[in-house]
Parts: structure tokens; C-alpha cells; sequence
């Protein structure tokens, strides 16, 4: 693909995806009562990680503002996280281990979907501690207690799994996340005379 067309694109869909999460969040949790009737009730909490995740984006990302916040706040003013990265953690990383999530518990039973809530729990003590730290509101803060917590912690207590699925499914999550963080730290060792505004 050509490097301008591929800006393009990373430019079009970085000012999209966010109202697509919100409008596919709003799809798939009108369809509950539905759901309800066909999915018992540990893979229906699996599967709504994914639509409550999609809300939890509106508010972390809209306007850009979770990326404006850590480069300006966390990294005063270092481009650690860019535009694209943003993008590919959410969208094929997020999207597709919750839906990777409810897929395994389908069809190996809800214990193999064990990432999905401990993926939000994750992020949400993320959130806290952050919030915690700076004393202020970071974007993500309010469904990642609103949403997260409970659903996290309800489907966790409902799905009945062996130590190991627990086990695997934390550290899947931990992992993750421990990801984006290196490759904010490697983007920043390479990018070091880089500074951004906002």
C-alpha cells in the first residue's frame, strides 16, 4: 500500500472508530433481552466485555483525549503513544481478544474466556491507580468503575473455572498490557529529540 494512502487511512479511521465502538456498543446491548434467551448466563457476561468495553472507548477516546492525556500528562509532552498505536491496541487487540474471549468460551466452555473480565479488571486498577496517583480524572476513570469493576468481578464470581483458567486468563491480560507499556518505553528510547503539544 502506498505510505500516503496508508496515512489516509490511519487518519480516516482515527476519526471514526470511536463513534463506530458507540454505535456497535448500542447494537449489541439492545440485543440482551434476546441473548438472554439463547446463552446461558456466564457466556452472555463474557460476551457483553465486548460492548462495555466499546463504551468504556467513547469515554477513554473520544477527541483523542486518553492519547492527549499520557503523552502530555504521564510523558510531559513525549510522543510515547501515537495515533497509531492507539488504533491497534483497540481495535484488533481489544475487539478481538473479547471476541477471541467469547469464542473459546463457546466453545470450550466460559472458563476459556476468563481473559475477557480480567482484561477489564486490569484496566480498570489501571485506571484507579492512575487516578489515585495525580489525584485527578483520567479518561476511561468513570466506566472503568462504572462498568468494568462490577461486570469483571460478577462474571469472575458466576464462571465456574479451575485455578489454571483463572491463572491464564490474569496473566493473559497482565501481558497485554505490560505490552502497550514496553512499546511506549521503546518508542521513547528511539524517539528521544520528539516532543508533542497537547
Amino acid at each position: 500500500m502506498d505510505r500516503h494512502l496508508g496515512r489516509r487511512v490511519v487518519y480516516w479511521v482515527a476519526q471514526h472508530w470511536v463513534a463506530g465502538a458507540g454505535f456497535m456498543a448500542a447494537a449489541v446491548l439492545v440485543l440482551v433481552p434476546m441473548l438472554a434467551r439463547v446463552l446461558d448466563l456466564p457466556l452472555l457476561l463474557i460476551l457483553l466485555h465486548s460492548p462495555v468495553y466499546m463504551v468504556h472507548q467513547v469515554e477513554e477516546h473520544t477527541g483523542d483525549r486518553f492519547r492527549r492525556f499520557v503523552n502530555g500528562r504521564l510523558l510531559h509532552g513525549r510522543d510515547g503513544l501515537s495515533v497509531a498505536t492507539v488504533l491497534v491496541v483497540n481495535l484488533p487487540l481489544v475487539w478481538g481478544l473479547n471476541l477471541a474471549a467469547f469464542y473459546a468460551a463457546l466453545l470450550c466452555g466460559p472458563a476459556a474466556g476468563l481473559v475477557a473480565p480480567y482484561a477489564a479488571l486490569v484496566n480498570a486498577a489501571i485506571h484507579v491507580v492512575g487516578a489515585v496517583k495525580l489525584r485527578a480524572y483520567n479518561p476511561g476513570l468513570i466506566t472503568s468503575l462504572l462498568l468494568f469493576v462490577p461486570l469483571g468481578l460478577v462474571t469472575l464470581a458466576l464462571v465456574d473455572a479451575p485455578a489454571g483458567a483463572h491463572l491464564t486468563g490474569l496473566a493473559l491480560a497482565v501481558l497485554l498490557h505490560l505490552l502497550i507499556v514496553l512499546h511506549v518505553g521503546w518508542r521513547l528510547a528511539t524517539r528521544r529529540d520528539r516532543t508533542v503539544s497537547g
